[in-house]
């Protein structure tokens, strides 16, 4: 080996960074934004209710509910409302039509109000959850290419950590180190800073993000442990009871739900219960299965069976095993529904650091590489090729992002495929910012798209208050504070890249050492080497 081993894990370092860091600064994005998936979601649907409920209301108006509209269904679905969502969310699976009769949908689905039990006319939106799903089913494909695809890039990420860990030999003092206006070595010690200060957690949130989805990554041994019948290794490995049985075709009556939640309340002192499901509902084999909410370390929750018309209780969870414990912690880390309020902020803080530091390394490839092709006299298209990319993916997504809020406040409340079309606002604004930034990749860009991602941002409350009514000059009540945090982390990075177009706008590049010493002045704009002519 020609070079050293610290110089050659510095090559593999920049290209397994480099080759994939768009894809994954898109990734990074919408995984740190999902730490406030719920108030995100919460935020696009201005018109759910604002006061919390107990948990026995609530699923006292769940039934109301579906009793009356979904009496014949096969099963119910509901989730209990928390602290970070106030409206009761259920879906249903409705039987087969009867011969002859017109086809009807396989499901059912609602958002109700917990106190009156009716349904919430709130806009159609994905929310939060289109940006969740985003960073690891990416849009238009299928979504098994998709996770491959961002399997493929999350271990070159972890490759890319490895190798930069290798080759800093002075990994402790970059911690602390940072020049700015000193054109590439700023870049650099910028990189090293946003990586290194929060490198645990950009190390675990990569490893636990592939574990997530080992078992599409190496199915070989559950085929070959359970052949043709892989979901019944999947029932096992989240420690969930049983399906329930078939209807016997009797009817019941069934005990309130209310009363059954009290009886599990009893069984499972202080745990916290999520989710409710009816199987066969008003039959003589109901059962009622509850779930608690997943926001322990890990994501293996516990459930209880109870018979849903005597009150019996039929099952319960079993512990679960050391294998199934440890990959329910690894899913649970990434997913970080533990953490509470000041915990998120920390995850959603490192969060936007990784974003920084995928944007940094691949800005810091073109800087380095710049100086060649100036010296060379032309820019080649490998260089132009990054610099596009760099401008379209850095200062392009931020825009799509805006674009999604606005979108959602912007177009009309019953347009017919208004969620999707929501996604498509954000798909647009991205691909526009690209264009441009294809057809002109100059530093001018680079403050242009800055500014106009500031400016959405910092716009996204004048629209809510304008479209809502709601704004932070008021008084908040309690339920709207979800709101109000939401425009505030869109001021807050307006504002932020608003100083960073200002910076690049008024940004001279530095004089070669032999101008430095002639010349200590300001060269002439002659005098200058033209790095501003590239982005």
């Amino acid at each position: 080996m020609k070079q050293g081993f610290r110089q050659s894990m510095a090559w593999l370092h920049t290209w397994t960074g480099l080759l994939v860091g768009w894809l994954l600064l898109l990734i990074f994005m919408g995984g740190t934004s999902s730490y406030y998936k719920q108030e995100i979601s919460r935020w696009m649907r201005p018109e759910l209710p604002t006061t919390h409920v107990d948990s026995a209301t609530a699923l006292a108006s769940a039934e109301r509910f579906l009793r009356h509209h979904a009496a014949d269904a096969v099963s119910w679905n509901i989730t209990l409302p928390d602290a970070r969502t106030q409206a009761i969310e259920m879906y249903w699976m409705n039987p087969p039509a009867p011969e002859g009769a017109p086809a009807r949908r396989p499901y059912g689905q609602a958002t109700v109000d917990p106190r009156s039990g009716e349904t919430v006319a709130a806009r159609e939106t994905r929310g939060g959850e289109f940006l969740y799903r985003l960073h690891f089913d990416l849009h238009y494909i299928p979504v098994v290419w998709a996770r491959y695809i961002v399997g493929f890039c999350a271990m070159f990420m972890l490759v890319a950590i490895i190798t930069g860990v290798i080759t800093h030999k002075k990994i402790f003092k970059d911690f602390f180190t940072f020049r700015p206006g000193k054109g590439q070595r700023s870049w650099l010690d910028f990189h090293n800073v946003s990586a290194v200060l929060a490198l645990p957690y950009h190390a675990m949130i990569t490893y636990t993000g592939i574990v997530t989805l080992v078992f599409m990554y190496l199915p070989w041994a559950i085929s070959a442990r359970y052949p043709g019948n892989e979901m019944q290794y999947y029932a096992e490995a989240a420690n969930r009871i049983q399906d329930a049985g078939p209807a016997a075709g009797t009817p019941a009556t069934m005990l309130p739900l209310k009363e059954l939640l009290a009886r599990a309340a009893t069984e499972w002192p202080g745990v916290d219960i999520g989710t409710v499901s009816v199987a066969n509902p008003g039959d003589a084999h109901a059962t009622v299965d509850f779930g608690a909410r997943p926001d322990a370390l890990s994501s293996i929750a516990p459930s209880l069976r109870y018979d849903a018309v005597s009150g019996r209780l039929l099952e319960r969870s079993a512990p679960p095993g050391a294998a199934t414990q440890t990959f329910g912690t690894l899913y649970g880390l990434h997913m970080a529904r533990f953490a509470d309020p000041a915990l998120r902020l920390l995850f959603f803080g490192c969060g936007l650091l990784g974003c920084l530091m995928v944007a940094s390394g691949a800005v810091l490839w073109a800087q380095k590489e710049r100086p060649k092709h100036l010296k060379a006299g032309r820019i080649g298209f490998g260089l132009r090729l990054v610099d596009s990319l760099n401008i379209g993916a850095v200062a392009g997504l931020p825009i799509a992002f805006a674009a999604y809020f606005w979108g959602n406040r912007l177009l009309p409340v019953g347009i017919d495929g208004r969620a999707e079309l929501e996604q498509n606002v954000f798909f647009w604004a991205w691909a526009a910012a690209l264009l441009a930034a294809f057809v002109w990749p100059r530093r001018v860009m680079w403050a242009w798209q800055l500014y106009v991602g500031a400016a959405m941002f910092v716009g996204t409350p004048v629209v809510n208050a304008l479209t809502t009514g709601i704004h932070l000059g008021v008084t908040i009540p309690a339920g709207l504070w979800s709101l109000a945090g939401v425009d505030l982390v869109c001021l807050g990075l307006g504002l932020c890249l608003a100083v960073a177009a200002r910076r690049v706008q008024r940004w001279q590049p530095p004089l070669p050492a032999s101008q430095r010493k002639a010349r200590p002045q300001p060269a002439a704009a002659k005098d200058v080497p033209r790095v501003e002519e590239s982005a």
